[in-house]
C-alpha cells in the first residue's frame, strides 16, 4: 500500500474535553494528506446534529455507549458501558472497515483516547497499530501513571498541604490538594474509584499502544513529558496546542460544541474597554451548589469590574436557571451593563477579545491552553481529575495565574479576581507563554515539528505488514 493511502480511525472519550482537541488532531492529519474517520458514539453524534458537517473529506461514523440518552453518564458508568457495548460494535465496525473492498474506507492506523485501553487493544488484535492520544496536560498524565506508587506512600489526593513524593520532578511543590480527584475526594482520604479506573486504564492504553501523543508543547511541560518517556516504551509526541495550530484550518474543526453557543455575548464584550471584563466558565461538567454560586457571585459582583459567565442548565443543583439569571443581574450594580450570562460561549472567540482581562476557570486542560495561547490570566478554582494539578502549576510553576482551589468564599473571589486583573508579573508571565506557544505552533516550532514525526510515524505504519498481537 502507498504510503499517500494512510487513513486514521480517530476515536475520542465522548465528553466535550476529549471531543475538541482531537478533532483538532483529525483535521491536522487531513493537511497532512492523511484520510480520517472520525468515531464519535450514537449519544455524541445526537447532541451534534446542530452543528454543520464538516466540509472537509472525514468521513463520521459512530457506535453505541451502551446507555439511554437520558442516562446522566457519570465516568464509571459510561466507562462500565461503553466496555461491554461500545467494544463489541467498535470491533465490528474496524472489522467490516477492514475487510471492504474499498481501498479508501481501509483504517490502516487507529488514534483511540487513552482513557479507553480496549479501543488500543481491539485494533491491535485485529492488526491495525494503535497509538494512544491523552487529552490530559503532561503533568497530571504523569500523576495518574504514578498512581500505584502514591497509593504505597499513602498521598492519596486529600485537601491538605502535605508534600508529595510519589511524582517524580514535582516534590519542591505538588501537594496532596494538586493530585488528580474524583468527586469525593473532600470525604475521604483513601484511593477514589474513579481516580483508579482512569489510571488504570491509561496505563493499560500506554502499554499496548505504539505511542503516545499528548496536546501540549515542550516549552510548557518540557520536564513531565521526559518523565512519561522514561516510564513508557512507546515513543511520545508533543504536539500542541492543538487548537491554536488549527487556528487557519477549515470549519472541521472549529465548532465541535455539545452545546449552543451564545454569539450575542461577542457583541456584547465590544461595548465593554480593554481587560475590564472577568470571564467566567467551569465547563461542561462541574456542578456547584447554590451556596457556591452565590458566594462566586457576591465575590464578583464586589470586583466592580464587568464579568460574562458560562452557566450551563446544569450547573447549579438544585436551581432554576431563570432565578439564577436574575440573580446575577441583580447582584451586578450596573444590571446587564454589568453582568452578562449565557448558557454556553465561543470561549476561543472570547479569551481572544481585547475586553477580557482574566479567566476565572476550572483548569480543564482545553481551557488552560486556550487561555495560555491568548495570554490572559487565570484564576483557578478546579472541580475534579486533572484539574487539581492544572492549576497547580498555573499558580505556582508558570506564574500565569492563581490557584483558588478548595476555597469558595467571596472575599477569596473579589481578592484573587481583582489580583489577577491588577497584577503586571501575572500578565507579563502570560503574555510570555502565549508568545511562546505561538512559535511552538509555527512552521519551525517544536510543536509542528513533532506533527510532522507524527505523520511520518502512522505512513511508516500504515505500510508494514499487519501482524496480529496477542492479548497481555
Amino acid at each position: 500500500m502507498d504510503a499517500a493511502a494512510a487513513h486514521v480511525l480517530v476515536f475520542p472519550w465522548p465528553r466535550q474535553g476529549h471531543i475538541n482537541p482531537m478533532l483538532h488532531l483529525a483535521s491536522a492529519l487531513l493537511d497532512a494528506g492523511l484520510r480520517v474517520t472520525f468515531l464519535h458514539t450514537d449519544h455524541t453524534l445526537r447532541r451534534l446534529a446542530h452543528v454543520p458537517p464538516p466540509p472537509r473529506p472525514m468521513r463520521v461514523l459512530s457506535v453505541p455507549d451502551g446507555l439511554p440518552d437520558d442516562h446522566p453518564r457519570g465516568f464509571l458508568d459510561l466507562m462500565a458501558s461503553m466496555c461491554a457495548t461500545t467494544g463489541p460494535a467498535y470491533s465490528a465496525l474496524l472489522s467490516s472497515l477492514l475487510s471492504s473492498a474499498d481501498e479508501p474506507t481501509t483504517v490502516t492506523c487507529v488514534v483511540a483516547d487513552g482513557t479507553m485501553p480496549f479501543a488500543v487493544q481491539v485494533a491491535e488484535e485485529l492488526g491495525v497499530p494503535a497509538l494512544a492520544f491523552a487529552a490530559h496536560s503532561a503533568c497530571s498524565y504523569l500523576a495518574l501513571l504514578c498512581t500505584p506508587r502514591l497509593d504505597e506512600l499513602g498521598e492519596t489526593a486529600f485537601p491538605a498541604d502535605d508534600p508529595v513524593r510519589g511524582v517524580p520532578g514535582m516534590e519542591g511543590f505538588l501537594r496532596r490538594r494538586d493530585l488528580p480527584r474524583g468527586l469525593r475526594c473532600a470525604e475521604q482520604g483513601g484511593s477514589d474509584p474513579m481516580v483508579l479506573k482512569v489510571a488504570e486504564a491509561i496505563a493499560r492504553s500506554c502499554k499496548a499502544a505504539r505511542a503516545l501523543v499528548l496536546n501540549t508543547a515542550a516549552s510548557m511541560e518540557r520536564p513531565a513529558l521526559a518523565r512519561i518517556a522514561s516510564r513508557t516504551a512507546t515513543d511520545v509526541f508533543a504536539v500542541g496546542p492543538l487548537h491554536a495550530a488549527s487556528s487557519s484550518r477549515s470549519a472541521a474543526s472549529s465548532n465541535t460544541s455539545l452545546w449552543q453557543e451564545d454569539e450575542g455575548c461577542m457583541v456584547w464584550l465590544d461595548g465593554r474597554e480593554d481587560r475590564s471584563v472577568v470571564y467566567v466558565s467551569l465547563g461542561s461538567l462541574a456542578v456547584i451548589t447554590h451556596g457556591q454560586f452565590t458566594e462566586f457571585l457576591a465575590g464578583l459582583a464586589a470586583t466592580g469590574r464587568a464579568f460574562l459567565w458560562v452557566l450551563r442548565p446544569d450547573l447549579v443543583r438544585p436551581a432554576s436557571p431563570g432565578l439564577l439569571l436574575r440573580e446575577a443581574v441583580a447582584a451586578a450594580a450596573g444590571g446587564v451593563d454589568r453582568a452578562r450570562v449565557v448558557e454556553w460561549a465561543p470561549q476561543r472567540d472570547v479569551l481572544r477579545h481585547r475586553a477580557v482581562g482574566c479567566f476565572l476557570t476550572h483548569a480543564g486542560w482545553n481551557s488552560t491552553l486556550e487561555c495560555a495561547a491568548e495570554g490572559v490570566p487565570m484564576v483557578c478554582w478546579p472541580f475534579f481529575a486533572d484539574q487539581q494539578t492544572n492549576s497547580r502549576f498555573v499558580g505556582a510553576v508558570w506564574g500565569t495565574g492563581l490557584d483558588m482551589k478548595d476555597v469558595c468564599d467571596r472575599g477569596v473571589v473579589e481578592s484573587t479576581a481583582r489580583e489577577a486583573m491588577a497584577s503586571g508579573e501575572i500578565r507579563a508571565a502570560a503574555g510570555a507563554m502565549a508568545r511562546q506557544l505561538r512559535l511552538d505552533v509555527t512552521e519551525t516550532g517544536s510543536s509542528s515539528s513533532e506533527l510532522e514525526r507524527l505523520v511520518r510515524f502512522i505512513r511508516e505504519l500504515s505500510v508494514k505488514p499487519r501482524n496480529k498481537i496477542n492479548e497481555d
